[in-house]
């Protein structure tokens, strides 16, 4: 870490640009890895495994989301090199993926996790439990809340198969339990792919429900709990939640399908590699799965906008009706091409992003301040830089001058403080929400690094 942050020292010639990376970068490692260590054998205190664990905060919570964590390690790939050291970054790496299946063990369909019994970190408390009734029933002492999230176990497939690809490491998923998560995962999922109705009209019990007491619409689903109704044999998966914690309309999130498709099919690689007829089995299911996904995108996913053409919906129901509309939190439409599931130069997802950034989407907070995508987590007029960093790193301006105008953006975003906020008042710098966010600021990073690899130049300029 601090080799890099050297070396980007001398490159990054705007001393604000420097100091907001050199900040947030390390920002993740310094404030928000709060243990480190390894499991206990048979859960007994005392009694050591090789097994690596860690728990990683968002920031300023004190819980553990797989998404969040997921992402503030993935900032950290660039510069990942293998290693079997316990206090190294692949080390962390390794405690990160065996917490996260832990806690997927535990509860395959929640997204937000408690300080593991090895750390002896108090527990959180969240008291959204009393007020919310979900099916299945979790575990108040290991889980801090519970809404389900697709994109929450695509994070899980993500890291695993990002670690394996630069490593070439296979002990995590060979020695522990990596491949009976697996196997919960594609479980739980099924469950989630049904219709809401039987073929007798009958209503048909998917694998999570969930109803909340609460003064805002986007902590809640309709109709007891199943949400909106969808069609079943579409190749899509519901998600009750976006990546944003905000209850979906139409509970095919596009984005989340989209991104839990393309990590079926890079962890696949890893149950191929393990070469038993089990890991071969659940790797052919595995990518089936996601080819039906795809399938359903396609199909039901892809609509014709009167402005800007083919493009994809943010949310379907299979029936017809669609959600038009981006959010700022990964994944999202915007980030498709960075998440890998389309080419950046694919027709539809151009349509697609040219519709994310305008004000057809009724998400795109704009004013003299600031301009960003934002979402209903923090409601209209609410930037968020993570959209920023986004549409700098999907830019295909071969001027640069989408990703310098999203630079200085991003500067003039921090109020001074030297990190990236999680939203921000487009017509307000001093109104913004959270002075500690993890995510965005890893993502800061891994921008910067970016553009050292593919744009150097930039770095040598000026964002005053």
């Amino acid at each position: 870490m601090e080799d890099v942050i050297e070396r980007l020292q001398y490159k990054i010639k705007d001393p604000d640009l420097f100091r907001l990376f050199e900040n947030a970068f390390a920002n993740t490692l310094d404030t928000t890895v709060r243990w480190k260590g390894f499991a206990w054998e048979n859960a007994t205190q005392g009694l050591e495994t090789d097994e690596d664990l860690a728990f990683v905060t968002t920031g300023d919570i004190n819980a553990m989301w797989l998404r969040d964590s997921a992402n503030q390690i993935l900032s950290y790939k660039p510069i990942l090199i293998p290693s079997q050291r316990p206090d190294s970054l692949a080390a962390l790496f390794r405690g990160v993926i065996n917490a996260h299946s832990r806690y997927i063990k535990f509860s395959p369909y929640c997204h937000a996790y408690q300080p593991l019994p090895e750390s002896k970190i108090p527990q959180q408390t969240n008291y959204a439990y009393s007020r919310n009734i979900v099916t299945p029933p979790y575990d108040r002492t290991e889980t801090f809340d519970c809404k389900w999230e697709l994109d929450s176990l695509a994070s899980f497939l993500q890291l695993s198969s990002e670690y394996y690809n630069v490593t070439n490491d296979l002990d995590p998923f060979e020695k522990y339990t990596w491949v009976d998560t697996v196997e919960i995962i594609l479980n739980a999922v099924d469950a989630m792919r049904v219709g809401t109705y039987t073929v007798d009209g009958h209503i048909q019990q998917p694998g999570y429900t969930m109803t909340g007491q609460t003064n805002r619409a986007t902590e809640t689903t309709s109709n007891n709990g199943h949400g909106n109704p969808v069609v079943g044999h579409t190749g899509l998966i519901r998600s009750t939640f976006r990546a944003s914690d905000d209850a979906t309309i139409f509970q095919f999130l596009i984005p989340s399908n989209m991104m839990f498709a393309v990590h079926l099919e890079t962890s696949s690689e890893i149950m191929y590699e393990l070469g038993t007829l089990r890991s071969w089995q659940l790797a052919n299911r595995m990518l089936t799965m996601a080819s039906e996904i795809r399938a359903g995108i396609s199909k039901h996913g892809i609509i014709v906008h009167p402005q800007f053409g083919a493009m994809y919906a943010f949310e379907v129901d299979g029936y017809g009706s669609q959600n038009l509309m981006d959010d700022a939190n990964l994944p999202s439409l915007l980030s498709a091409s960075w998440m890998g599931y389309v080419d950046p130069t694919d027709e539809v997802y151009l349509h697609t992003r040219k519709f994310a950034l305008s004000e057809a989407n009724p998400y795109w907070a704009f004013g003299d301040v600031f301009n960003a995508i934002g979402g209903p987590h923090l409601g209209p007029s609410k930037g968020w830089p993570l959209a920023s960093i986004v549409r700098a790193m999907t830019s295909q301006d071969g001027s640069g001058d989408e990703i310098r105008q999203e630079l200085r953006a991003i500067l003039g975003t921090t109020d001074g403080l030297g990190l990236v906020h999680e939203s921000v008042n487009a017509h307000d710098a001093k109104d913004w929400s959270r002075h500690w966010f993890g995510w965005a600021n890893g993502m800061f990073g891994q921008l910067i690094l970016l553009l050292e690899a593919e744009w150097p130049d930039l770095l040598e300029e000026s964002y005053q």
